[in-house]
């Protein structure tokens, strides 16, 4: 798709530990939703190209939950990967920036839901993943 969705992040933290909590899956299950009253029960990372990531999100009170499961396609060890889901793509960059490291994912959009819903709900889980790096 050529209409890809931008959101970002500037996290106080260096690089490494900026990739390692974004590819760990301990970490994953601790910052991978985007709203408190969910969360990431399981998280598995192949970290390499045809390697799988998949992720459960749900409801603390499991009323819904969905599986989110990707085949990475490109890796650059600490600076971005891209990866393919449901006929989609994402790339997430990791730039260093003095003390700080910017997270930019680009996202191919999918068409049931309106543009600006999926920016927010992936600028949200991105947020919590800002907050858990920073406090932890």
């Amino acid at each position: 798709m050529e209409n890809k969705i931008i959101v970002s992040a500037k996290i106080n933290a260096g690089a490494k530990k900026v990739w390692d909590y974004y590819t760990i899956p301990f970490h994953i299950m601790n910052w991978n939703y985007a709203d408190p009253s969910w969360h990431c029960p399981r998280a598995e990372n192949d970290l390499k190209i045809g390697g799988t990531y998949k992720a459960r999100m749900e409801a603390k009170d499991a009323s819904y939950g969905f599986d989110f499961e990707a085949v990475y396609v490109q890796i650059i060890d600490k600076k971005e990967f891209t990866y393919q889901f449901g006929g989609r793509e994402a790339n997430v960059r990791f730039a260093n920036i003095k003390e700080q490291t910017e997270v930019t994912i680009l996202f191919d959009p999918e068409t049931e839901n309106p543009i600006e819903m999926q920016r927010a709900g992936w600028q949200a889980i991105l947020n919590n993943f800002k907050k858990y790096v920073e406090t932890n």
